[in-house]
């Protein structure tokens, strides 16, 4: 069993967002296809990869790699997560239950205590990444972002909504070509940040479901 919407969580983040290719990007799921497209910078497709580390102190704290895709929907920006690992077996089942989101398990190490390398991986299927932390920006800054996923055969918008600090990163990622971030491989990252001690609020409370008229997932 999993805890219900929202999620309170907290810990770190190391995100790099890339610019891909049309043609080497996977396809969107159909139903989120079918509603959204993918933002695109110079004829490439705006993706991004990122490591977190949910610590104690939030509902579940566990670790996770993913992968996602900047989306419009009549110009308002989404996130559709098309890969995501996590190592808990309660976070996978509540995030394909509540969200849509696809989560696998897999097992990992984020090793984040030689600041100011972090070194990431994960085994099956084979991702690394080494991540230098570079400047901290002075004070905390609001995130806010809503995930569209594919629940029900219909697109589910979650919001995410948290504040956190900012470090400036440089990251080298090293996926398998042949595996699911194979169209991250040999790519640098157009930026890399750490998103360092933040909270994050996931999903919405009953009733802002209610008064959405969204229906309540089983």
């Amino acid at each position: 069993m999993y805890p219900p919407e929202p999620w309170h969580l907290r810990g770190q983040m190391y995100l790099s967002i890339f610019l891909v290719p049309r043609r080497d990007m996977p396809a969107l799921d159909p139903v989120v296809g079918a509603a959204m497209r993918p933002v695109t910078v110079g004829g490439r497709i705006a993706a991004g990869a990122a490591w977190v580390s949910y610590e104690p102190g939030g509902v579940l704290h566990y670790r996770e790699l993913l992968s996602a895709v900047l989306v419009h929907e009549r110009g308002r920006p989404r996130v559709s997560i098309t890969d995501i690992w996590v190592d808990s077996a309660v976070s996978r089942e509540g995030g394909r239950g509540l969200w849509g989101i696809p989560k696998e398990m897999a097992e990992f190490t984020l090793d984040a205590e030689n600041d100011p390398l972090v070194d990431a991986t994960m085994t099956e299927p084979s991702v690394a990444a080494l991540i230098r932390l570079r400047k901290t920006l002075p004070g905390r800054f609001p995130l806010g972002f809503t995930v569209a996923q594919e629940l029900g055969g219909q697109v589910r918008r979650t919001p995410v909504r948290g504040r956190g600090g900012l470090r400036t990163a440089d990251a080298a990622w090293r996926p398998d070509p042949d595996g699911p971030l194979g169209h991250l491989a040999g790519r640098r990252p157009v930026m890399s940040l750490a998103i360092t001690d933040f909270w994050l609020v996931f999903g919405r409370t009953a009733a802002q479901r209610a008064k959405s008229g969204e229906r309540t997932p089983r």
